[in-house]
């Protein structure tokens, strides 16, 4: 790629990032500000990369952004499908085509995150790869990494490769949640058969995680059901809460949401972990 286009692409990044307002983004505004825009710091918390890359790639000094940066940027800056487009050309990416999972938020699914601000909630797209949550869910179930070229963000990865979760069950649970999340991902992959990346996932479970690759080449067959789950959160304590997941038709996105029955313990420990947490969107 020419040294012009690689300065193209931090050009646009910077007047996308000038043009975007933190109210526009789903943020609250903090301090005094010279600018409408977007701090670079505030982009990057949305993207899920550090503040450190960002400020490199708008002075052209990180040359080679990869897709799953440039998508997690044109997420982050809400861009059009056109704009989306034109980034990962500038980026010298063809942009995701239809053989790939879809990692857009329409603007009626950020939306409807928007005004769950009360309620743990988060986007996947078909893949299982953590796209969005707010504040309230990474509080209740903790950070994941962020993008480093690895699939950390994904929830299956984190499911057979992860760390232990703040989610309570039994061993009977975690056999249905395992087999209901492989049996996803199979027909995910099936659907996106020429996806490199969704590959790249697949090959690194089957090769590391002999659960996984027991379910895989067993064709095991299971569906993701309303369920109560038990958090154990480390501030605020045991919370149950009932969590259920709603497909987005046509987008291929699983939106997952944690609600408490009211007047419960459950409710006030739910309501007292909002309080600590800041009003803002929190993006991959």
């Amino acid at each position: 790629m020419a040294h012009a286009e690689l300065g193209d692409f931090g050009d646009t990044v910077r007047r996308w990032r000038d043009r975007l307002s933190p109210g526009a983004a789903g943020i609250a505004a903090v301090g005094s500000r010279r600018a409408a825009g977007l701090r670079r710091e505030e982009l990057a918390l949305l993207a899920g990369i550090s503040a450190d890359y960002v400020t490199r790639l708008e002075q052209g000094r990180a040359t080679h952004p990869s897709d799953q940066v440039v998508e997690a940027l044109a997420r982050a800056l809400r861009l059009t499908d056109t704009e989306r487009e034109h980034l990962f050309r500038l980026a010298g990416l063809a942009p995701p085509g239809r053989e790939t999972v879809p990692a857009r938020l329409t603007p009626g699914v950020r939306r409807l995150l928007d005004r769950l601000s009360g309620t743990p909630a988060a986007v996947f797209d078909a893949a299982w790869t953590l796209l969005l949550a707010n504040p309230l869910y990474t509080a209740l179930l903790g950070e994941r990494p962020e993008w480093g070229g690895g699939h950390g963000r994904n929830g299956v990865w984190w499911t057979f490769l992860g760390p232990t979760s703040r989610v309570r069950q039994t061993p009977d649970e975690r056999q249905a949640m395992e087999t209901a999340l492989v049996s996803d991902l199979r027909t995910t992959a099936s659907r996106y058969p020429l996806d490199p990346r969704l590959h790249t996932l697949v090959d690194e479970l089957r090769t590391r995680s002999p659960r996984f690759a027991e379910l895989w080449d067993s064709g095991a067959v299971g569906r993701h059901a309303a369920a109560r789950k038990t958090v154990d959160h480390p501030e605020v304590g045991p919370l149950t809460l009932d969590c259920d997941i709603l497909t987005v038709a046509g987008d291929d996105l699983r939106v997952m949401l944690y609600t408490a029955e009211p007047g419960t313990p459950d409710a006030d420990r739910l309501t007292l972990l909002a309080t600590t947490v800041l009003p803002t969107l929190v993006g991959a």
